[in-house]
């Protein structure tokens, strides 16, 4: 056993603490596999479902490591390899391992490169999220400039991605957020308009700022607390994207409340839109344009040692921050 080889292992369902550090063997990469010397580890919100047992059928038996996106150096490849050698510095995400470790063995075909002017942890704390605004800003319905679209959680670490990238777009983003500060954070990052969900009724203001109208696209990470509401917002034939339930899932939703409008609701998941080793390097490299941009904003609220994920969880579970959190092994 390799003392300095380790992993948080969630030993039951529950709790931020019940996450524990707990030694393990260095992994033995097999054909197809690298073994990854982790610098960098990202926290997500699917993290905390799966340690909390709400991830459903994907939802492992403790005990398990959780996480789904990390960045290292490569230290071993197996026979087959080809697609990266050793001393190579990769990321990857959703690739079916838990990334709160130490080290990991990680199949050769779902590794990025990630380029020299992105540091480890800028990319651990904006590749999931980047990668995430990919699809769901690109791939998931046709936006032209002068569309309308609602951001929820738009201080959030997804947030604050889609918010900018959707200018960059020239769409018209109107956004929610849950404090004032949250708000004009929200503003500094160039959305039009900037609701506090707590104070006011989002959909009625929505309804207010276009006259009625409705807007075309609504990104909803929230879920329980935001999700009829977002089907408010909609223009006739809008779709609302749930990719996120930070709030509780959504439940007992008639499809008949579609009706009216002829509203589309979907629930995708970056997993998918990955899975295509093509779509992941695709992908990979256009969100690499936006992490490599520094003038591009993605702050990081914390950087902590790896032991430390039961206190970054309880950071994020409180929805209190503004920005992503790192973990470093």
């Amino acid at each position: 056993m390799n003392q300095s080889c380790y992993a948080m292992i969630v030993t039951r369902i529950g709790e931020p603490d019940v996450m524990q550090a707990q030694a393990m063997a260095m992994p033995v990469p097999k054909s197809h596999e690298a073994l990854i010397e982790q610098t960098a580890v990202g926290v997500n919100f699917v993290d905390i479902y799966l340690r909390a047992g709400q991830a459903h059928s994907h939802n492992p038996e403790p005990p398990f490591v959780t996480g789904v996106n990390a960045v290292g150096i490569v230290k071993e490849v197996g026979s087959a390899v080809t697609e990266v050698k050793v001393g190579d510095r990769v990321t990857y995400t959703n690739a079916g391992v838990g990334t709160y470790c130490s080290h990991v063995a990680v199949a050769a075909d779902r590794l990025v490169l990630v380029p020299s002017n992105i540091s480890d942890e800028r990319c651990a704390a904006g590749f999931v999220r980047v990668m995430t605004a990919q699809y769901l800003l690109k791939q998931m319905r046709p936006l032209l400039p002068g569309d309308k679209v609602l951001i929820h959680a738009g201080a959030g670490g997804a947030g604050q991605v889609l918010v900018q990238w959707a200018k960059r777009m020239g769409l018209e983003v109107f956004a929610t957020a849950g404090s004032d500060e949250k708000v004009n954070f929200v503003k500094e990052l160039g959305a039009d308009h900037v609701i506090n969900y707590r104070t006011q009724d989002f959909a009625k203001e929505v309804e207010k700022l276009t006259q009625g109208k409705g807007v075309k696209v609504v990104f909803e990470s929230v879920g329980k607390d935001t999700f009829m509401g977002s089907l408010d917002c909609l223009e006739p034939k809008g779709l609302v994207i749930n990719f996120g339930t930070a709030s509780g899932q959504v439940e007992n939703f008639a499809l008949q409340d579609l009706h009216s409008k002829s509203l589309w609701i979907c629930r995708p998941t970056l997993r998918t839109y990955i899975a295509d080793k093509k779509d992941l390097q695709a992908m990979a490299k256009e969100s690499f344009e936006i992490l490599g941009d520094e003038s591009f904003r993605l702050d990081i609220e914390a950087v902590l040692p790896l032991k430390e994920a039961p206190k970054a969880h309880t950071m994020i579970e409180s929805r209190l921050t503004k920005g992503a959190i790192v973990l470093i092994p």
